[in-house]
């Protein structure tokens, strides 16, 4: 087994080709940097181009009830299967893009509620191994105020990783356009989850309207260290003891449940949240998925065992379109949705055990 090591360090000269299967896998820059860190599972979903939820395996929508006092506001929640779908698409040649909506996540409005609860919608990643990755998801976000937007990895209540995005707060008229970037943790918890009390809270603002199109939102989630942006511009850095330690998964979230001080509403009718895809490259803390990247990654120097990862920015907005599983003998072995059957993994549970974390220098393992 290769060395330990901690931090992040320089990757060495061997990105020049990724000409072959990626087999050591995917290698993603780290804080606009030249750090780097190599990851060996992905799970890639377009939702532009896959058929509903409920035919692949790769997101479960959500079904169960939040009453009042565990929502935390005036309203429960009510997390509906009928909530979540997938329009738009490119079935046909006739389709303008600006109809590639994807994933549709629901909340109802005022008019819809029941039983006190507001009708909501989640998704979860059925991948539970998620430990230090790179999570990219391209979004818009609606313009009907009193909802709450959120991606996020999460392990429990007081291990997560939040981008969440607050319809009230957006104001085209002062072009102001915040997102909420949360570290859940234990002091959060003490604070009754209210992070905003605790040094692990940001309110970054957008340099862009974020109900206008779609734009990835992008966590970094590394040893010690969480990184997030917006179209690939870093808008904050949070580290200490609230960074999770363990493995997780995905969620998209859209809510409401009428509290004046974070999502407000229930808003005034359906409102929104459109979901392109979903990009996430990561190690995984499950056995089975370490055993498999030991046997195939034979040689790490070969041209085309280590790919790199193409990043958004404002001066390359067209990786978004940009899919390891769209670019031939580049997945195997990995979830990647539209792939057979026979390419792709089933659920995975984790089990507490410590995972791998390929970082730069060479192949160093973090245990």
């Amino acid at each position: 087994m290769p060395p330990r090591t901690a931090g992040l360090l320089a990757w060495p000269h061997l990105l020049a080709a990724a000409l072959a299967a990626c087999e050591c896998g995917y290698v993603s820059s780290i804080n606009g940097t030249a750090d780097t860190a190599l990851f060996t599972d992905m799970l890639e979903t377009d939702f532009t181009q896959n058929p509903p939820l409920g035919v692949h395996t790769d997101w479960a929508p959500q079904a169960f009830n939040l009453t009042r006092d565990r929502a935390r506001g005036p309203y429960g929640e009510l997390f509906a299967v009928a909530n979540v779908g997938v329009s738009g698409g490119k079935g046909g040649e006739e389709e303008e893009e600006e109809e590639e909506e994807g994933l549709e996540l629901v909340v109802g409005g005022r008019g819809a509620v029941v039983d006190g609860m507001v009708p909501v919608a989640e998704v979860d990643s059925t991948r539970l191994d998620v430990w230090w990755g790179t999570f990219r998801a391209s979004m818009r976000m609606t313009r009907v105020p009193g909802t709450c937007a959120a991606f996020f990895w999460y392990f429990n209540d007081t291990q997560e990783i939040d981008m969440e995005f607050l319809s009230r707060e957006f104001s085209a008229a002062n072009g102001s356009y915040p997102v909420n970037l949360v570290l859940q943790s234990r002091e959060a918890a003490v604070a009754g989850y209210n992070a905003a009390r605790t040094g692990t809270f940001v309110k970054a603002h957008l340099p862009f309207d974020p109900t206008d199109g779609f734009h990835e939102y992008r966590m970094d989630y590394v040893p010690g260290r969480v990184f997030f942006y917006a179209d690939g511009q870093r808008l904050a850095e949070m580290d200490g003891p609230a960074v999770p330690t363990t493995a997780g998964h995905l969620i998209l979230q859209h809510w409401s449940n009428g509290n004046e001080f974070w999502s407000g509403g229930p808003p005034a009718e359906d409102a929104v949240l459109a979901v392109r895809y979903v990009k996430a490259y990561f190690n995984s803390s499950a056995p089975e998925r370490q055993r498999d990247w030991a046997a195939r990654c034979r040689d790490p120097a070969a041209a085309g065992a280590v790919c790199s990862i193409p990043d958004v920015t404002l001066a390359n907005a067209s990786a978004a379109g940009w899919f390891f599983k769209n670019q031939g003998n580049t997945t195997n072995n990995q979830t990647a949705s539209g792939q057979n059957d026979g390419a792709r993994l089933q659920r995975l549970w984790w089990p507490a055990v410590v995972g791998l974390l390929l970082l730069a220098s060479g192949w160093v393992v973090a245990l």
